[in-house]
């Protein structure tokens, strides 16, 4: 066990401040000091608050996940950091801290991918994903189905959400409903006393000429928000269970039939599914019924693994270490729109170099001074 590569990672895309550490597949700790609350009266993530609460917690919350992990900062082999997608100023000081720490402990740093990530993370929960791996995301700022055959090198998008993302579908119908924000956990609740038939919500690019594997939820969205305006007009009582039930039956209906399609279509029996909304219980469900029908074997970390965290940042930073990926430069910078396609940013000059230690050799003799106790 000794020889698996002990990586910290930290995840600053969008509100959650996470901290991870990971030994090869072995969660440790995974820290997270959440900035929600502060956002709630805006109903809505607002960036400079986020990056401002991550600016504070990023210390004590490094400083919680290696004493939960039982470990020393100069005992890592590696600092994983998101470099995107996300929020430009939330990826800045996450970037920032993962250079300050792993310069001053002399340990290579790997920007990663926010999406990867989040497929990576479920090596923690179900041991090592198979090759390939077909995957659904779904969160607040994302819906996307990704082909992975080499989760460090090789993530193919499949499909992608064409306007809004199932999380933030979620957030809008929770706002007119006047359930508060964040959607998804509140609607899951409701829903659970609901009837998903009651109302027929339409179902976006189902159709024969629809392409295959995008998804859309802005019609479904307004459709639910015009069906509440007309009951609430003609003064009648609005049935927010069933309006929650019917409306998440029609994005969890799209999101599992367009997953099972695309890996039949790939000859594809393994699902991971991903991503804050993989929380659901719905989804959950309704997607172990239609993979045990095609014969798919579906992996779903549990829903703490799935919002975004530190752990799944380690996991993806672990498994570069241990396929001996290239480390990034320290001029590595944070990347809003980082394409998936690149589940990680490999330092320039050394992309195939099978030892990181000579590209680091200047800091060594910079952390031999005891820059960190």
């Amino acid at each position: 066990m000794a020889d698996e590569p002990l990586v910290l990672g930290i995840e600053t895309s969008c509100d959650e401040t996470g901290v991870g550490i990971v030994r090869g597949h072995t969660l440790l700790a995974d820290a997270i000091a959440s900035s929600v609350d502060e956002h709630a009266r805006f109903g809505g993530v607002v960036p400079e608050v986020a990056s401002r609460a991550h600016l504070e917690a990023m210390v004590p919350t490094i400083q919680r996940a290696l004493k939960d992990a039982g470990v020393s900062a100069k005992d890592l082999d590696g600092i994983a950091v998101t470099a995107g997608p996300g929020l430009a100023g939330a990826l800045l000081v996450g970037v920032s801290a993962a250079k300050a720490y792993a310069y001053a402990l002399g340990k290579p740093l790997y920007g990663v991918n926010h999406l990867a990530s989040h497929i990576c993370v479920d090596q923690l929960e179900h041991g090592a994903l198979p090759e390939p791996t077909m995957a659904l995301l779904v969160s607040g700022g994302h819906s996307s189905l990704l082909l992975s055959t080499d989760i460090t090198s090789d993530v193919r998008p499949m499909g992608a959400t064409i306007d809004d993302a199932a999380g933030e579908a979620f957030d809008k119908i929770a706002r007119v409903l006047n359930l508060g924000f964040p959607g998804g956990p509140v609607i899951d609740r409701y829903a659970k006393e609901g009837d998903p038939k009651a109302i027929t919500f339409p179902r976006g690019l189902t159709g024969p000429r629809d392409p295959a594997y995008d998804f859309s939820f802005s019609g479904l969205k307004t459709a639910v928000a015009r069906w509440i305006e007309a009951k609430r007009a003609a003064g009648e009582e609005v049935p927010v269970r069933d309006v929650a039930a019917s409306f998440q039956e029609a994005v969890v209906d799209v999101l599992t039939r367009k997953a099972v399609r695309a890996c039949k279509d790939e000859g594809v029996d393994h699902l991971m599914i991903g991503g804050g909304v993989a929380a659901n219980s719905r989804l959950r469900v309704l997607a172990q019924e239609r993979c045990e029908a095609a014969g798919i074997r579906l992996r779903v970390p549990r829903p703490k693994l799935c919002t975004d965290n530190g752990a799944m940042v380690a996991a993806l930073g672990a498994e570069m270490v241990a396929r001996n990926r290239a480390a990034s430069d320290w001029d590595l910078s944070a990347d809003s729109s980082l394409p998936v396609t690149d589940p990680h940013v490999p330092g320039r000059g050394h992309a195939h170099s099978h030892s990181h230690s000579h590209s680091h050799d200047h800091v060594h003799e910079v952390a031999k001074e005891n820059l960190y106790p």
